[in-house]
């Protein structure tokens, strides 16, 4: 493959900017226009399908400003969310990385602002009353303060707001990351309206709808993040050497994005798949219409997705191969124009899908069974011990996040193998077996009758703190990390930069520390269950994800602290460590023997109202939980106190061997010593007179 074209030079020496493509790239903005289009022929019908139906029209101003609106506040949330994060960890500190963040200010202000007038058009258009009305602001003001879903809105405004008010004023990429995570948060909150608030499977239809919106914006963003790097000249001499060290940003950013990107299209490929799996009943629906654009989207999916790897791929390697500011600008325009045109076709078959009727509507079914008010759901079958291995109920986020763990961890063994490094194969077993059990747990039988009984909950509870976190500590991640990523030389902060400034934080050493860990592993039960953080997890999705975060993270840290191979914490010696787990777990079984005999029940307007015709009453169930999390702690801990004891004589074992090495070396001085002063001191008591 021949190298990019050098850029041509001018008379007097200085290489000029080669003409860009502008063909190219029209076809991407071309593809988002359509897309646009599309979401504005929708509005515009579904106002003339509310004034046929009998709802008041709102006006041309909502029906085609709403549109526009929604357009511009996910452009806005996608290029703060893109920008913050390549200033964090694509692009070193610079004139580059100021300028992306100053995007990012920008971005973030268009943001707070569309995002304002579409709360406005919004209320408008489900009000059906023109913002011209004398009961309009009135109507808004209730809206906002009385109605789940203006409330919402509301939140996002003020998440919106507060990142313009950071973004402005962000230097660095530590500063950058914290302030990524609002962004997010606005994004959580807007999963759980439109058709994810009222389809039936709730948490999976938020948590698909979380995946695609979180996918989709970082794909663009980082696209116009990017843009801005490509087109960042040196410090305003453009000399030839600034032209060179920009083209070097630039093209490492471009290749430090590829698998970002990669991971982008699949969250929001297998998002789109679940999304659509909520609306279809059989097989038979793929010939209906929604079916067909269905299919449609996911073979043109595939083939650009395809199409659009092995051209990133391309692009990648050229650039890599150039240190031309000019080819650089002009493969990234390449670059960007094909991506512009995968993600607007798709973009532009998911409107044309969103507006057409799905086999089942967007409604919850009527179920006025007590679970399914409670939960969302229908009450699941009476527990036995095949239904824990055959009841399913998918968390997408969790899903993704334990396939992500296990394809990185393999491929990390993978690239050490390839040259020729040696990883233990134990290691790798440890730590799928670590993803593989977290799947079952949060998506298997431990997450379907977690939420129905506490038995159940308790299950849960203790493999995530026990279980999770000791196969994925023996596997060493970190320690994997460090010798499969190269470190970075410009600068610039990756997963292994990000990973060690954490380790060797304050923060990091101070949550580390054995005595800390243990804390909180054993207090933060108590801070949990019987305080309303335990109804929060049990009723929002935001906070399930949050105690299954919670849990596996504590006892990570609370099993690193023992028997951890990664480096981190001072570890204390080996019978303060076994003292340190007897301990810990004498507290843990107080805890379970406390919900053995308590006779007042937890959550009870939850777990007493569920309504269930199978298993044990209430306070009977939370009796047993008891049980639970005294009888499963018991198997991890003598797992833990084997593997501290196993280390323990290891630790001896590689002692005395380097003591033997020595005395090989030295002749074994150190004892020759230790026998001349006891000599000495044998010569002295003889030279003293008796007495």
């Amino acid at each position: 493959m021949t190298s990019a074209a050098p850029a041509v030079q001018r008379p007097g020496g200085t290489p000029s900017v080669p003409p860009r493509p502008w063909w190219l790239v029209a076809a991407g903005p071309a593809a988002v226009l359509v897309a646009v289009l599309a979401v504005l022929g929708g509005g515009a019908y579904s106002g003339a399908f509310q004034a046929l139906s009998g709802f008041t029209d709102p006006g041309a101003l909502v029906r085609y400003g709403l549109p526009v609106a929604t357009v511009l506040t996910e452009l806005g949330v996608s290029v703060t969310l893109g920008a913050l994060l390549t200033a964090a960890c694509l692009v070193p500190p610079g004139r580059a990385q100021a300028k992306v963040l100053a995007t990012a200010g920008a971005a973030s202000a268009v943001w707070a602002v569309a995002a304002v007038l579409q709360l406005v058009l919004r209320y408008a258009n489900i009000s059906g009353t023109s913002p011209t009305s004398p009961a309009f602001g009135q109507g808004l003001a209730q809206f906002v303060t009385e109605l789940d879903l203006g409330r919402l809105y509301l939140a996002i405004i003020v998440v919106a707001a507060v990142t313009s008010a950071l973004a402005m004023a962000v230097r660095g990429p530590v500063c950058a990351l914290w302030t990524a995570a609002l962004p997010v948060a606005a994004l959580a909150m807007q999963s759980t309206t439109g058709h994810a608030a009222g389809a039936a499977d709730h948490e999976l239809a938020v948590g698909a709808m979380l995946l695609h919106l979180v996918g989709a914006a970082v794909w663009v963003g980082g696209l116009g993040a990017l843009l801005v790097v490509v087109l960042t000249r040196g410090d305003g001499r453009s000399t030839e050497r600034d032209e060179r060290g920009g083209a070097r940003t630039a093209a490492a950013a471009v290749a430090r994005f590829s698998p970002v990107a990669g991971w982008c299209f699949v969250a929001v490929g297998v998002s789109g798949v679940l999304n659509a799996w909520l609306r279809m009943e059989s097989l038979g629906d793929l010939l209906t219409a929604y079916g067909v654009l269905l299919l449609v989207k996911a073979v043109l999916m595939v083939a650009l997705g395809a199409f659009g790897f092995a051209h990133r791929m391309w692009v990648v390697d050229r650039l890599a191969r150039t240190d031309s500011a000019g080819a650089v600008r002009r493969l990234f325009w390449r670059l960007l124009a094909v991506e512009l045109l995968v993600i607007g076709a798709v973009s532009g078959v998911a409107v044309a899908l969103g507006s057409t009727a799905p086999p089942v509507p967007d409604e919850v079914p009527v179920d006025v069974s007590p679970a399914f008010q409670l939960t969302g759901e229908s009450l699941p079958p009476e527990p036995t011990t095949a239904r824990w291995f055959t009841e399913w109920s998918l968390d997408p986020l969790l899903a993704f996040a334990c396939v992500t763990g296990l394809v990185v961890y393999v491929r990390w063994a993978v690239r050490l193998a390839r040259r020729g490094d040696r990883w233990p194969v134990g290691r790798t077993v440890s730590w799928c077996l670590g993803m593989v059990v977290m799947f079952w747990v949060t998506s298997g039988g431990p997450a379907v009758y977690g939420h129905v009984i506490f038995s159940g909950h308790m299950v849960q509870h203790m493999i995530l703190a026990m279980l999770v976190p000791l196969f994925l500590v023996l596997a060493a991640p970190v320690t994997l990390l460090l010798r499969a990523i190269p470190a970075r030389k410009d600068g610039s902060r990756g997963p292994r930069e990000w990973v060690l400034a954490l380790v060797h934080s304050r923060f990091g050493k101070f949550m580390a520390r054995p005595v800390v860990a243990a804390v909180l592993f054993a207090g933060g039960m108590i801070a949990f269950y019987y305080t309303p953080a335990f109804e929060f997890a049990l009723r929002n999705h935001a906070g399930h994800v949050w105690m299954i975060v919670h849990f596996t993270l504590v006892g990570y840290l609370f099993a690193n602290a023992l028997v951890g191979i990664d480096p981190g914490p001072q570890r204390p010696p080996y019978p303060q460590r076994l003292l340190l787990l007897f301990a810990t777990m004498a507290f843990h079984a107080f805890f379970g023997v406390v919900l053995t005999s308590g006779t007042s029940l937890l959550v009870a307007d939850w777990f007493g109202n569920m309504g269930r015709p199978w298993g044990l009453p209430a306070i009977e169930d939370q009796q047993r939980g008891g049980g639970v999390a005294w009888g499963i702690g018991e198997l991890p801990t003598l797992a833990l106190a084997i593997a501290v004891a196993v280390q323990w004589t290891t630790s001896d074992e590689r002692e005395a061997r380097r003591r033997d090495r020595k005395a090989d070396r030295d002749g074994d001085a150190e004892l020759t010593a230790y026998n001349e002063m006891l000599a000495s001191m044998a010569e002295r008591d003889d030279q003293q007179p008796p007495r």
